[in-house]
């Protein structure tokens, strides 16, 4: 509902105009004013030149609005600066309940204003012996109508508040974003980011936790009848949601819709906290989300991060169970995917499978799954005899026996060297 700006005339009651009490819109704005601040929760928080500056100005751009409307003068001036004050407000952070609890509570005390003035025209103009007061059919339609001027007045102003507002909000978060997204891309880059950080309001810790992620697809993104960038996009907002939950504002994050990196300061947060933080990550994605960390001087970002991407890719390799792994566990298979003799020896160690792919599979699933038997039957669909039957000959043609801890570290160490040299 829009207001009608082409009313002709104003609205009058006993041959006064209707608006007559709320005509001082200076001195009246600084009695609601007073008034919120000792009855609205919202106002009485804020900082006196809030109150003063802010609050008095939504107060009596209110008020000249409902003048005007009642008075049936044009008022879309009027709207285009209401908007542009609501833009003002959020940029400078006025809360919006803070602004709509001042609009209806203003409006409460100027429609008892207008009420009460007629009553008192009345009263002194037209009342019975007995001091009733007596309403003529004019003024009571007029009353009518002045209250359907206020429900719409009320509608048009909370309309263009809320509109400006959310759009000016917008668009300082995307600034903010724009500017955290440079900084971080900065950090991973090695680049001066004193002045960025600043920019942000950011303070650039000495030491992060270096997160690469790897984000799955969400089921829904599979179905055709679903818009599967809408489900990605939905599903990285539900895990954005969620780290800004468990983390503070100076963790930096490049995330897209399949992974990403995260800076956690270290300070902040203990290794058992991130193991955490990656369980509830998976929760809010609807996903099972698989992440590597390196922790590292500011000075060695760009490092660490590549070192956690080589990690996670390797744990992709694998095919090992979704979770947060460190580089001091996986120290060892990291230094096997460095070209060499010994990653081209180990590869070849599987060259006997390779006419065998079940075995190949089923070594592994195995391994991925922390060599549970009856998880990897169950995940490959056979009896955990077959499994055993399976390690058994992948011992007899690999010479390395599955089910002994020298022959797994070969197997183990063969699977991620292979992978490598098949790339």
């Amino acid at each position: 509902m829009t207001a009608d700006s082409s009313t002709p005339s104003g609205l009058t009651i006993a041959g006064a105009p209707i608006s007559s009490p709320l005509k001082d819109v200076w001195a009246l704005s600084r009695q609601m004013v007073g008034h919120f601040v000792e009855n609205v929760a919202p106002c009485g928080t804020l900082p006196g030149d809030a109150i003063h500056g802010d609050v008095t100005t939504i107060t009596r751009m209110n008020l000249e609005f409902a003048v005007s409307m009642l008075d049936g003068k044009d008022i879309p001036d009027k709207i285009e600066r209401l908007k542009d004050a609501a833009a003002g407000w959020a940029r400078e952070g006025v809360p919006i309940d803070t602004i709509h609890h001042a609009i209806h509570e203003g409006f409460k005390i100027g429609l008892e204003l207008v009420v009460s003035g007629t009553a008192a025209r009345q009263r002194s103009e037209g009342s019975e012996g007995d001091g009733t007061v007596v309403i003529t059919l004019a003024d009571y339609e007029a009353l009518i109508g002045g209250a359907k001027l206020v429900v719409e007045m009320l509608d048009t102003m909370t309309t263009a508040v809320s509109t400006a507002y959310v759009r000016e909000l917008k668009a300082v978060v995307s600034e903010h974003h724009t500017a955290v997204h440079t900084l971080t891309s900065a950090l991973l880059g090695g680049h001066p980011t004193s002045t960025m950080a600043r920019e942000c309001g950011i303070e650039i810790a000495d030491t992060y936790h270096v997160l690469a992620l790897a984000i799955p697809p969400h089921p829904d993104e599979t179905n055709p009848l679903l818009d599967t960038k809408v489900v990605a996009r939905r599903k990285l907002r539900r895990l954005q949601a969620e780290l800004a939950t468990h983390t503070t504002h100076t963790t930096l994050s490049l995330l897209s819709t399949d992974g990403g990196t995260l800076l956690i300061p270290a300070h902040h947060h203990t290794p058992t906290d991130l193991d955490t933080l990656t369980t509830h990550l998976s929760t809010a994605a609807r996903v099972p989300i698989t992440a590597t960390i390196v922790t590292t001087g500011t000075d060695t970002i760009p490092t660490a991060a590549d070192q956690a991407h080589q990690l996670l890719d390797m744990v992709a390799r694998l095919h090992s169970e979704p979770a947060l792994y460190r580089f001091d566990d996986l120290a060892l298979e990291y230094q096997l995917t460095r070209p060499g003799p010994g990653r081209e020896y180990l590869g070849s160690l599987l060259d006997p499978l390779d006419h065998h792919p079940e075995l190949l599979d089923t070594l592994q699933t195995h391994i991925a799954h922390n060599l549970n038997r009856q998880r990897t039957a169950r995940l490959l669909h056979v009896h955990t005899n077959t499994v055993d039957y399976r390690l058994k000959r992948i011992g007899q043609l690999t010479g390395f026996d599955p089910t002994q801890a020298s022959g797994l570290w070969y197997l183990r160490s063969a699977l991620v060297a292979r992978s490598y040299r098949a790339a």
